[in-house]
């Protein structure tokens, strides 16, 4: 399974960050294979409205099946859930840590937005 973690750089050792929609970068990590790739999230970072939105569309387009993230706003939880992607607030420390407590089934699954719009 391949899962996205909004972070702060383009690497494991990178700090989750704490927004989905306005994360500098996803590290995309596979449970299975433990591959990673980076998706830049730049364009998103000073946008006036729809950053959420618009991560989810780049998030949905690498067939992650799960998204990892310290909060998610209601416009980009619904984005996430229309295109089937499971959302799991409440990381943080490194996007490695936060990987192992998502294999150890430790992170919350979210059953709706956990912060308002423009967090």
């Amino acid at each position: 399974m391949r899962v996205a973690f909004t972070a702060k750089g383009s690497n494991p050792e990178a700090e989750v960050d704490p927004r989905f929609g306005r994360a500098p970068t996803f590290v995309i990590m596979d449970t299975e294979t433990e591959a990673v790739e980076a998706l830049d999230n730049q364009q998103n970072l000073n946008a006036v409205q729809g950053a959420g939105i618009q991560a989810a569309q780049n998030v949905a387009a690498t067939g992650v099946a799960a998204v990892v993230t310290g909060h998610c706003g209601p416009k980009a939880f619904r984005a996430l859930s229309a295109a089937n992607i499971s959302v799991y607030v409440g990381a943080s420390g490194t996007v490695r840590d936060a990987f192992g407590k998502f294999k150890k089934g430790e992170l919350k699954q979210a059953d709706g937005a956990d912060v308002d719009g423009h967090w």
